[in-house]
């Protein structure tokens, strides 16, 4: 027998929310509305915010993504720098050109050549300021600067990526916030729409069945066959 299925995403609960309401708004002056008119009231302003409520989240969600290619490209040329700068500092040492205690001023370790792990973009804002911080202590004292890549070049890449950086954590929070936001109407709206389809099934209850799922789907009412059923069955089931 067919079942209907109450909408389990937020553009399925605004578009049967919608159905009903412009329904609603049809009818409204006939007499021949399938719900209340209380709930016709309830159902519009509520629809009103979850529109709202929608469009400041797919404005959020459409800016981080947007930024977000340049945000990648700021990224690569933030590790790339940052990374070769550190391998030009481990030769220097390996060749005795500067000694190993110096490593400590950028948080190396002294004992290992090894590049530190630049796969996150917080690994690469903590390890920028290191290397930043320890080849300006380094000549403070008199050490001789680190050429290709200078320091003033990577210190260019990586404020380009913490520009970036900063901008995507207020982007990712104002998506979560606005995303939030529609979260927490989701149970009044699908309490609403529950509320609707049974007032118009209870309707629509005396029609033969395909007459029935045929009036009840103007209201936004989405019926399922199951696999192998066959249209025509005479009774209808929630899941």
């Amino acid at each position: 027998m067919p079942y209907r299925r109450l909408p389990n995403t937020n553009q399925a609960r605004m578009r049967s929310l919608k159905m009903a309401v412009d329904m609603g708004e049809k009818l409204e002056d006939t007499y021949d509305l399938a719900f209340s008119y209380r709930t016709l009231e309830e159902a519009s302003s509520l629809l009103v915010r979850y529109e709202r409520a929608m469009s400041e989240y797919k404005q959020c969600s459409s800016s981080q993504v947007n930024t977000n290619k340049k945000f990648q490209n700021a990224i690569k040329m933030a590790r790339l720098y940052i990374s070769h700068f550190i391998q030009v500092f481990n030769m220097c040492v390996l060749r005795s050109e500067i000694k190993p205690e110096a490593k400590l001023l950028y948080g190396l370790d002294p004992e290992s050549n090894v590049v530190p792990d630049l796969i996150s973009d917080d690994n690469i804002y903590e390890w920028g300021q290191k290397i930043i911080s320890g080849e300006r202590t380094r000549m403070q004292n008199g050490g001789t600067p680190i050429y290709n890549p200078t320091i003033a070049k990577v210190r260019v890449h990586y404020d380009i990526f913490v520009e970036y950086y900063n901008n995507q954590k207020i982007l990712q929070n104002n998506t979560s916030r606005t995303i939030g936001n529609v979260s927490l109407l989701n149970d009044s709206v699908d309490k609403v729409i529950l509320d609707i389809w049974n007032q118009v099934e209870s309707t629509f209850e005396a029609l033969p069945m395909e007459d029935k799922m045929k009036r009840c789907e103007e209201y936004g009412l989405v019926y399922y066959y199951r696999r192998g059923e066959k249209k025509g069955t005479e009774t209808v089931s929630d899941m």
